[in-house]
């Protein structure tokens, strides 16, 4: 087989980035080791900057009718007596524009959206339940069950997760963060009332909800390192009363869960490729950073990266620029980007991972602060959403730790959209005499 580009990996990123390319007239040929829906949990939550690359690639009515809309997160401080000492929110409102709240979908139906899509175009090719072994200089080695066969293409992109074989084929190594706390998964019935997002915490116990649009939700519950073996020796209704405790909305509905066997533990690490790109291949989402779950941002991430390196190799290919160093861009745009996210993600870690109530005491503090303080609100829910980046400084973090006051000020909507990227920010080879 003979192609423009292949991808090794069907998940969201890999799925962005081929329909990206075939949109343009770029063939592809997509790699999917999966034959079948996977039965672990994956992402869900889509921020705006996700939705907004679906809004170019011209799908975002049908996401958006098949999600839950998020416009609150309700941040909610319990007492050791599970009494709520404070309540906090984070508000996409504050965002101006289209893009101004996240959105649940389920996973494997975003998926099956966004195949039906690519296959629409002649130029798509997929192989399901095919593995990439490794590369020569210029193929693929694919296998699919027995069979071992090669596909040949300019580019090769890896799109495979925290085990990329693109990766380690570009030798590049990776060296991961651990945490001192898991998380227990899992969907379940809610309240058809329950519609905003929650993350409720005391200083020693941690829980997220985030309502999907079928009548569940998805939940997250953070455990001490190595205390799910423990934990499944106990009956499912201890289960339950951790979750009711929290938060009462859930009760009557959790309990539809009756089975530890529905429950999934999820493991977070943290790491960043020292580099995206070698000669004519390239990694995004997962194979490149792996990102703690805490702001439900992974899945993001590799929507961004296939935005941009989509956007980049289409055109290199247009314009008969094919040389492999241009794909030099795609990193030159995303790798500080990616980094901003994951230091983001891993001082939120931080922040729920260690069971002390001076620990608690300084984070409602924090969240307390960042939502009156329209700068610094409009900051967080910026950088949290992927439309932009503006980093806190000394003086932001002074006003979080009560040092200085609070600004009462806000930002008109022009100096906010003045933070967000432009066109020329995503893909700045486009000025004219760079590609």
């Amino acid at each position: 087989m003979k192609t423009d580009v292949f991808i090794s990996g069907g998940g969201i990123g890999g799925l962005t980035l081929a329909l990206k390319l075939v949109q343009r007239g770029v063939d592809v040929v997509l790699a999917e080791r999966q034959a079948k829906a996977p039965a672990t949990y994956k992402g869900e939550l889509l921020q705006p900057k996700s939705m907004k690359v679906f809004d170019d690639l011209g799908f975002f009515k049908e996401v958006q009718a098949r999600s839950n809309r998020i416009e609150v997160l309700d941040m909610l401080e319990l007492s050791s007596s599970l009494k709520v000492l404070d309540q906090s929110f984070m508000d996409y409102s504050v965002l101006p524009g289209k893009y101004n709240a996240s959105y649940m979908m389920p996973h494997e139906e975003l998926k099956a959206l966004m195949l039906e899509l690519a296959s629409a175009h002649h130029q798509f090719h997929y192989l399901k339940g095919t593995v990439c072994k490794g590369y020569t200089k210029k193929t693929a080695l694919l296998q699919r069950g027995k069979e071992q066969f090669e596909v040949e293409a300019k580019y090769f992109f890896g799109a495979e997760g925290r085990s990329s074989v693109t990766r380690k084929e570009m030798g590049i190594e990776v060296k991961q963060t651990t945490y001192n706390h898991h998380f227990l998964t899992v969907s379940f019935p809610r309240d058809e009332n329950f519609t905003d997002g929650q993350i409720v915490s005391t200083y020693n116990r941690f829980l997220g909800l985030f309502p999907l649009p079928n009548g569940t939700v998805r939940s997250v519950y953070l455990i001490p390192q190595g205390d799910y073996k423990r934990l499944k020796e106990k009956p499912i209704s201890h289960f339950h009363k951790l979750y009711t405790d929290l938060a009462p909305i859930v009760d009557g509905y959790v309990q539809k869960l009756t089975d530890w066997k529905e429950i999934q533990l999820m493991i977070p690490v943290m790491f960043h490729a020292p580099s995206y790109v070698k000669e004519n291949k390239a990694i995004i989402g997962d194979a490149a950073h792996a990102v703690h779950p805490m702001a439900g941002e992974g899945m993001n991430m590799a929507i961004q990266d296939a935005d941009i390196l989509g956007e980049l190799a289409a055109d290199m290919i247009e314009n008969g620029k094919t040389d492999p160093a241009n794909l030099s861009w795609y990193e030159k745009v995303r790798y500080k980007r990616a980094d901003h996210v994951l230091q983001l993600s891993h001082l939120a870690a931080l922040a729920y991972s260690f069971p002390f109530k001076p620990i608690s005491f300084i984070r409602k503090r924090t969240f307390e602060r960042m939502e009156e303080d329209a700068i610094l609100h409009f900051k967080q829910m910026l950088n949290v959403s992927g439309l932009g980046m503006w980093k806190e400084n000394v003086h932001d973090r002074f006003i979080q730790g009560g040092l200085m006051p609070i600004r009462s000020k806000s930002l008109p909507i022009d100096m906010k959209e003045l933070k967000y990227f432009t066109r020329e920010d995503d893909y700045p080879w486009k000025v004219e005499g760079l590609l």
